[in-house]
């Protein structure tokens, strides 16, 4: 299992962006998580902004079309998405496996 991670402006497109990769299969979960307060350089400035942090649950071999899919749909103009390796108990594995049309 994995986490890919990425912010969003506000819940509208988190919410968007989590219904296209779990309709599409490519997740079987989405975490949402509004509050976040982010700071950040940009164009030559130090930025802050309220933002909404997306993390969804996915298999490894499924990253790649997920992080392609967030790119082209994502709001940002450089959607900074992250991804890790993550434990789980097995049962939790087997149900993200069937979600996500897996073996």
């Amino acid at each position: 299992m994995i986490h890919v991670s990425t912010t969003c402006p506000d819940l509208d497109a988190a919410r968007m962006l989590a219904s296209s990769a779990l309709e599409a299969r490519l997740a079987a979960c989405a975490n949402i998580t509004p509050g976040l307060i982010s700071l950040f350089h940009w164009q030559g400035a130090i930025e802050e902004e309220q933002e909404v942090l997306l993390t969804l649950k996915t298999r490894a071999d499924l990253r790649q079309p997920l992080t392609r899919m967030l790119e082209a749909d994502h709001p940002y103009d450089l959607p900074v998405i992250t991804w890790e390796d993550v434990s789980s108990t097995s049962d939790a594995a087997a149900w993200l496996s069937e979600e996500t049309g897996g073996d």
